[in-house]
């Protein structure tokens, strides 16, 4: 055998042998696949993927060869992404409002390759997941300007589903017309009441009556059935592509840097894992003195860091209040073991809603 045919000999060898490996890892994609779908989890990670690629470069020895394993390995991501997506074409994900809401948009983002499935209200969205109709629910939690959204939270607290992760979008408001509308034409403004809230100065400034939707895109669907030129409403660039109306004026914000942070809900819990850094947490205290001072008080003497805590009246309970709290850290360290073991005595009702390893920026 000449030397030719011994390297080509020992390529077919490496190749049967990477034949096997492809499937084996192509057999734990599948799993992979599987864990996000039931977790609502994204399939794109590029901070795991570049962690990844600088952990496994360390492998190769010769470093002439290094960059061309780095290649490789980045095209066999791509190959497992691809076939994850396959995977999980069948995801639904449920969310309020109608197509070129916000959080519709937001879905779109997080989810590129799901079914995103439009329900009325945040109520119809959550419930959607617990009965099974749907995988997942994206649901605002917080808005930069405007605050917490406490329906959303009350979802929370009384229902089943969890947090697999938290993710931050822009919102650019614009005022949308009906084609041929001019500024001076405009009386009402209508839209859903954080809309209205966050561009408060720009309508005062302008004089307009203002009218409640249940979300943006719905507002911008009422005036383009409408046909009036009085009438207009706040909403995406998306939402006017989509019903067919023109931006009037845009960026009507009152902040500039005004994002909305969306939460995604699970029937699955997502198990934690020493990656993760923040976690969210509700909780209600026994009514006594300082009952609530001693859980914040234990929260920090674990080695945790409050990042906020809201209180929310309890609907079942009359004058009787919930607490919402997100926290850096591992909740699933020992140390956040022993935090929770210690929550347990001084509150009445406490669950853990979610563990992830960081916001997001879409």
């Amino acid at each position: 055998m000449t030397e030719l045919e011994q390297a080509r000999a020992i390529i077919s060898e490496a190749d049967r042998e990477m034949a096997k490996v492809f499937e084996k890892r192509m057999a734990a994609v599948r799993t992979v696949a599987a864990y996000k779908k039931a977790n609502g989890l994204p399939i794109t990670d590029r901070s795991r993927e570049e962690e990844m690629l600088r952990e496994e470069a360390g492998l190769i020895e010769d470093e002439s060869l290094r960059p061309f394993y780095v290649s490789f390995l980045r095209e066999t991501i791509g190959i497992s992404k691809s076939y994850q997506h396959r995977l999980m074409d069948g995801m639904r994900v449920a969310y309020s409002g109608v197509e070129g809401a916000f959080a519709n948009i937001a879905a779109e983002k997080i989810f590129p390759d799901a079914t995103c499935v439009a329900h009325a209200d945040f109520a119809a969205a959550y419930r959607a997941v617990e009965e099974g109709t749907c995988d997942c629910a994206v649901l605002p939690i917080e808005n930069s300007q405007n605050g917490d959204v406490g329906r959303v939270l009350d979802l929370a607290y009384f229902g089943k589903l969890y947090v697999s992760g938290v993710y931050e979008v822009e919102i650019v408001h614009n005022l949308l017309a009906v084609k041929g509308t001019t500024m001076d034409e405009v009386r009402t403004v209508v839209s859903h009441e954080q809309a209205l809230g966050q561009c408060a100065n720009y309508l005062e400034s302008h004089g307009f009556a203002t009218a409640e939707a249940v979300n943006t895109a719905v507002a911008a669907k009422t005036v383009a059935e409408a046909g009036r030129h009085d009438l207009v409403a706040i909403g995406s660039a998306e939402a006017a592509a989509k019903f067919g109306l023109k931006v009037l004026e845009s960026h009507i914000n009152d902040n500039s840097n005004n994002t909305t942070r969306f939460a995604v809900f699970t029937r699955e819990k997502r198990e934690a894992n020493p990656e993760d850094g923040r976690f969210l947490m509700l909780f209600s205290v026994n009514n006594a003195a300082g009952s609530l001072g001693r859980a914040i008080n234990v929260i920090g003497e674990h080695g945790f860091n409050l990042l906020a805590l809201k209180s929310r009246p309890r609907k079942d309970l009359a004058w009787e209040y919930y607490f919402y709290a997100e926290s850096e850290g591992n909740v699933a360290s020992e140390a956040g073991q022993a935090m929770l073991a210690a929550l347990r005595e001084c509150c009445t009702d406490l669950k853990v809603l979610g563990s992830y390893e960081r916001e997001v920026r879409l």
